[in-house]
Parts: structure tokens; C-alpha cells; sequence
């Protein structure tokens, strides 16, 4: 039985999905692909968890940099990648599922820790204040 999946079409895939690939696929780490974008690695983990989406200088830089198009970033058309072997594609729905369970986990506790950020600076601004008074 031949699966006709699409892995990284628009029907199946977000843009997050084909970055965290087309990155996962070259070897790269969140950080190494900031790095080589000249953006924070926060930046990186928002597009990739559908938080945002690059500026058109940087999609055009990602898209060089990953090695696909630009319309295969945005739709999943064009020059990209095929998908898993197909030993892989077995597994569609149990891990598709637990992928995108994991990004959700993943984004809570960067916004979670982001606004702990936020928390102990604000924080640290009254207890100056108070220890200034």
C-alpha cells in the first residue's frame, strides 16, 4: 500500500513545520540556523512554532540558507523536501500527532518562560524602588 502523504503540503504542513524539516534535514540546530540568519534563536523557535513569520528579506534568506523555495516554505509547493522513507510514513498519524502535541508543549513553556522573564524583572525594579525609598 503506497501512502500518498504529502508531508510538507499545505494541507498537512504549516510553515513552522517545513523550516523545523528542511533545518532538521541539513543537520542544523534552532541555534546554529539563527546564527547563520543573523536573528536570536527566540526568533527561530516562534517560526517554527507558528508564532510568527520572518520579514521578506529574511524569508528570502532562510529559504537560500535551507536550500528550498520560497513558495515551497510558504505552501509547500515548489523546490523542497520529498518527506520520510517510507518505513516512516507507517507511522503518520501516531507521530504527526505527538509532534504537533510536542511544538504546543514546547511553545507554552517559552511564552511560560518568557513571561517569568518578565515577572522577575519587574520584580527586581520594585525591590530597587523599595531598598531607594
Amino acid at each position: 500500500m503506497e501512502d500518498k502523504t504529502d508531508w510538507y503540503g499545505a494541507e498537512t504542513a504549516t510553515f513552522g513545520d517545513r523550516v523545523a524539516g528542511a533545518r532538521e534535514a541539513l543537520g542544523l540546530d534552532q541555534a546554529g540556523l539563527a546564527r547563520r540568519l543573523g536573528v536570536k534563536l527566540k526568533t527561530v523557535r516562534a517560526w517554527e512554532n507558528d508564532l510568527s513569520e520572518p520579514r521578506a528579506n529574511k524569508l528570502q534568506m532562510l529559504s537560500g540558507v535551507l536550500g528550498v523555495s520560497l513558495m515551497w516554505l510558504l505552501n509547500g509547493e515548489g523546490e523542497g523536501l520529498d518527506g520520510p522513507a517510507e518505513e516512516e510514513a507507517t507511522l503518520v498519524p501516531e507521530v504527526r500527532s505527538l509532534l504537533l502535541e510536542l511544538r504546543q508543549i514546547r511553545a507554552e513553556v517559552d511564552d511560560a518562560a518568557d513571561r517569568l522573564a518578565r515577572v522577575e524583572k519587574r520584580l527586581r525594579t520594585a525591590l530597587l524602588e523599595a531598598t531607594e525609598e
